[in-house]
């Protein structure tokens, strides 16, 4: 590309707002050209409004750059959007309103119908259902989802299984790091030593996301997976990784090295057009009887790679095996990234 399309992130200051402005420096096809914030870090220089928490040096040119009013007037046409769900919900119309692409990293949309939600590797057919969205038709903007951060490591590795075998029955178990929380996020009285069993709307998010992404768009609407889905959801004192306990039941009979060599051989559309945030294997299976673990595994395919292990039979369905994703990268800004690479290179960026 010739020149770099610019792009907005609308709730910059926040960690999922943080790790964009972290993975959009230097990439090959999108710049960095607008901020913007709550009322209170408006009109100050990114590097004073953004409690940097990163562990790589925030860019000077975006240190300096003022943070906008969070308005669509001056926006750039594309937008990522890292907000709360509820102010999400007010704002991301307004900015697909105005002709804005917003690439929503929030829930407050993800569940509506006429919204895809999307991992570009597992269910980029539904991509279409934009068109469906009365922002389309009336202004040409349009919105885009990314899952939870709980349920895209997950849909990664449920997809290959449900393509070759046909799921019928998951259960799962997560062990998620604080860092899905935000920033200050948990209290450290709360969380150091301890397990907290609950984390509010998270067992709901990754039941129904789960089943939406791995189902079908008939043209019009998304029909949900039939499988039956169940899901746990805690919180543990581990900085950046969701680890999940997962046990499956299939429809056809799989030998263990078929169902190894689902995971290693999937690979999908970013994958062939090489996207510039697509890892090169987006599932990796690690043979080693104690992994993944966060400390080790986290990083694999620059945090974009969910890495699965332990592999084994389950007693009460067919199959349980251990999962473990970046919740910031994979479950979020990377997540949110990949979706605009795949609308850019299929044209829906005009």
């Amino acid at each position: 590309m010739s020149e770099k399309l610019s792009v907005g992130i609308l709730g910059a200051t926040g960690i999922v707002g943080q790790r964009l402005v972290q993975m959009l420096q230097n990439h090959p096809w999108f710049e960095v050209a607008w901020l913007a914030a709550s009322d209170r870090s408006e009109g100050r220089p990114y590097g004073e409004a953004a409690r940097w928490r990163l562990k790589t040096e925030l860019p000077a040119r975006l240190a300096a750059m003022p943070v906008s009013p969070a308005k669509p007037d001056g926006a750039p046409k594309i937008i990522f959007a890292a907000l709360d769900s509820s102010i999400a919900a007010v704002l991301e119309p307004q900015f697909a309103a105005a002709g804005c692409a917003v690439i929503s990293n929030s829930s407050a949309l993800r569940m509506k119908p006429d919204v895809p939600l999307v991992i570009p590797e597992v269910n980029a057919a539904h991509i279409p259902l934009l068109e469906t969205q009365a922002w389309r038709k009336q202004s040409g903007g349009y919105v885009v989802t990314n899952p939870n951060c709980s349920a895209i490591g997950l849909v990664l590795a449920l997809a290959p299984l449900h393509r070759r075998f046909e799921l019928q029955t998951v259960m799962a178990v997560t062990m998620q790091a604080v860092s899905g929380a935000g920033y200050p996020g948990v209290a450290s009285l709360d969380i150091l030593g301890n397990v907290i069993p609950y984390i509010a709307n998270e067992e709901e998010k990754m039941e129904g996301e789960t089943q939406r992404l791995l189902g079908t768009f008939n043209g019009a609407a998304v029909v949900p997976a039939g499988f039956a889905m169940s899901a746990q959801c805690n919180r543990v004192a581990v900085e950046d990784g969701h680890t999940e306990s997962i046990s499956v039941k299939l429809a056809q009979r799989a030998a263990p090295e078929e169902i190894i060599a689902a995971w290693n051989d999937f690979r999908a559309e970013p994958q062939t057009m090489k996207l510039p945030s697509a890892p090169e294997q987006p599932v990796f299976y690690l043979h080693a009887a104690d992994r993944p673990q966060p400390r080790f595994d986290v990083d694999r395919g620059a945090g974009m790679t969910t890495s699965v292990g332990r592999l084994r039979k389950c007693k009460v369905l067919d199959w349980k095996f251990t999962i473990l994703s970046h919740n910031t990268i994979r479950g979020a800004a990377g997540a949110a990234l990949l979706n605009a690479e795949y609308l850019k290179a299929k044209g829906y960026f005009g």
